[in-house]
C-alpha cells in the first residue's frame, strides 16, 4: 500500500481538515505512517495566521525538500491557508512541491492523486466543505463538525477572509445528520467549527434558516451526544439566546471562549473588531448572570500597531475584571495582505515582549484563582488517554474544558467521576472515585 504522513499547523479547523484528508487518503488505499521519512506522500496542512507558524513551516518544507531529493518519486503536497495566500508563487518559490490546494479544495487532492500528471498542480477556488469528506478521527469518541467556512468580518490584522473566503453555512439538516452518524459511530463529544459560529445560518435560504442557538438545541436532541463544544464565537454576535442555551441544554458544556484581543476601545476600533470594551464586558456580565460557574477563556493580541502603555493597561484591567479561566496570548505579527501590516505605528519588539511577560503574569494568576473553586469537588471527566506528565496516570477533560490528570482505572472515551485534590492555572489533579473504579472494571 502507498503510505502518507500529514503534519498539521494552526487551528482546530485545520485539525478537522487534516482528519478529512486522512479519511480521503485511506479510502484511496493509502496507509498512514508515523514518520514522514517512511511516507510516499508528504502533506503539510498549513496556517498563515501568525508569523511563528510561517517560520515552522519553512523548516518542515526544507526537510520535505531533502526527502524529495533522496527519492524523487515522493509526492509533496501543501494545503491550507498558507498555500492559499501564496497561490500565485508557491511553485516558483518551492519547485519541489507537487500539489498545492486551499482550504476549500481538499477534495481535489484525490483528483490529483488519480491523475496522470503528478506535478505542479494547484487548486485554489472554493468548491465545497471538507465536512462532506470521509474522516479518520484522532479519537474515536470525539468529533469535529464544520458548520460553516469563511468569514465576513474585516479585522485589520487577519488574513482569514482572503484565505477561506466569504462565510458559507452548511444546511442544518445536513449537520444534524452528520452528528447523528457520529453518535452512531461512538462519538460522545462534538465540537462545532466556524470562523464565527454566532453568525451561522444568516446566509441560508429561507427554508433552511436556523440560528446558531437553534442549531445547538437541535444537536442537543441527538441521542448519544453527551457534550457539545464550539469555537469560535465573535463578541459582536454573542446573543442572549446562545448564552441561555448553555443554561438550558444538557449537553452544551459550561465553557465559552470569547476572544477579547484588546481591552482598549481605541485599539479594538483600529483592529476593526466592531465592538467596544463596554460591549465586551456587557456580554461577560450576561454570561455571569445566567451561568455563574461558566468557564470563560479568551484570545489576546499584544503590541498591535499604535498600542500605548495606557491601551495595554486597559487590557490588563479587563483581564482582572473578567477573571479568565485561561487565555491564548499572541504577540502581534504583520500578515501579508492585511490592512494593519501597513500601519506606520508598529510597536517595537522589545516593548511587545515586556508587555507579554506582564500579561502572562496576570492571566496565570487569575486562572489559578479561578481553578481553586474546583478543589474538593467531584467532576465529570471524559478520559482522553495517558497523562503527559506521568504515563501511569490518566488525562481527561471536564465540561469546563479543564485538563485533569488523575489516578485510577479507566479507558479512553469513558466518562468518570474524579475528586479534585489540587489545581493550578494549567490543570487539575485528582483521583477517580470508587464508583468510577467499579465502572471501569
Amino acid at each position: 500500500m502507498p503510505t502518507y504522513h500529514v503534519t498539521t499547523f494552526g487551528c482546530q479547523m485545520n485539525e478537522h481538515d487534516s482528519e478529512r484528508m486522512k479519511g480521503m487518503l485511506e479510502s484511496l488505499g493509502y496507509d498512514e505512517v508515523g514518520d514522514r521519512v517512511e511516507a510516499d506522500l508528504i502533506l503539510l496542512n498549513t496556517c498563515s495566521i501568525r508569523e511563528k507558524a510561517d517560520s515552522r513551516l519553512i523548516a518542515h518544507l526544507g526537510h520535505a525538500k531533502r526527502l524529495k531529493s533522496e527519492d524523487p518519486s515522493r509526492i509533496i503536497g501543501v494545503g491550507g491557508c498558507w498555500a492559499q495566500s501564496l497561490k500565485d508563487e508557491v511553485f516558483e518559490r518551492f519547485p519541489f512541491v507537487d500539489v498545492a490546494f486551499g482550504p476549500g479544495q481538499v477534495n481535489r487532492l484525490a483528483d490529483f492523486l488519480n491523475s496522470d500528471q503528478l506535478t505542479a498542480q494547484g487548486y485554489f477556488e472554493f468548491e465545497g466543505f471538507t465536512g462532506h469528506l470521509p474522516s479518520k478521527r484522532a479519537r474515536e469518541f470525539q468529533g469535529w463538525v464544520q458548520i460553516s467556512v469563511g468569514c465576513n468580518s474585516v479585522c485589520s490584522y487577519c488574513i482569514v477572509p482572503s484565505t477561506r473566503g466569504r462565510e458559507v453555512s452548511r444546511p442544518p439538516a445536513e449537520l444534524i445528520g452528520e452528528v447523528a452518524r457520529l453518535a452512531e459511530d461512538g462519538v460522545k463529544e462534538v465540537t462545532l467549527l466556524g470562523q464565527n459560529v454566532n453568525s451561522y445560518g444568516r446566509d441560508l435560504v429561507a427554508s433552511d434558516k436556523m440560528t446558531f442557538a437553534q442549531l445547538l438545541a437541535a444537536i442537543d436532541r441527538v441521542a448519544g451526544i453527551e457534550r457539545i463544544r464550539y469555537t469560535s464565537p465573535h463578541p459582536k454576535d454573542m446573543g442572549e439566546d446562545v448564552i441561555m442555551a448553555h443554561a438550558e441544554l444538557a449537553s452544551l458544556c459550561e465553557h465559552i471562549h470569547l476572544p477579547l484581543q484588546s481591552g482598549s476601545s481605541q485599539i479594538l476600533k483600529a483592529m476593526r473588531r466592531t465592538y467596544s470594551r463596554e460591549r465586551y464586558l456587557d456580554r461577560v456580565a450576561l454570561i455571569r448572570q445566567h451561568l455563574p460557574d461558566c468557564a470563560i477563556t479568551t484570545d489576546i493580541i499584544v503590541g498591535f500597531p499604535g498600542e500605548t502603555d495606557d491601551d495595554f493597561d486597559q487590557t490588563l484591567e479587563v483581564v482582572e475584571e473578567v477573571g479568565y479561566d485561561g487565555a491564548f496570548t499572541f504577540l502581534y505579527s504583520a500578515r501579508r495582505d492585511t490592512e494593519a501590516a501597513n500601519f506606520s505605528n508598529q510597536v517595537p519588539q522589545a516593548v511587545k515582549a515586556d508587555r507579554m511577560a506582564r500579561l502572562l503574569t496576570v492571566v496565570q494568576r487569575c486562572a489559578d484563582a479561578r481553578a481553586q473553586r474546583f478543589v474538593g469537588q467531584t467532576l465529570e471527566v471524559l478520559v482522553e488517554g495517558a497523562s503527559r506528565k506521568d504515563a501511569s496516570w490518566l488525562r481527561g477533560r471536564t465540561r469546563h474544558n479543564k485538563v485533569v490528570n488523575f489516578s485510577g482505572l479507566a479507558s479512553p472515551g469513558q466518562t468518570v467521576a474524579v475528586q479534585i485534590q489540587s489545581a493550578n492555572h494549567q490543570s487539575l489533579v485528582g483521583e477517580a472515585s470508587l464508583l468510577a473504579h467499579a465502572s471501569a472494571l
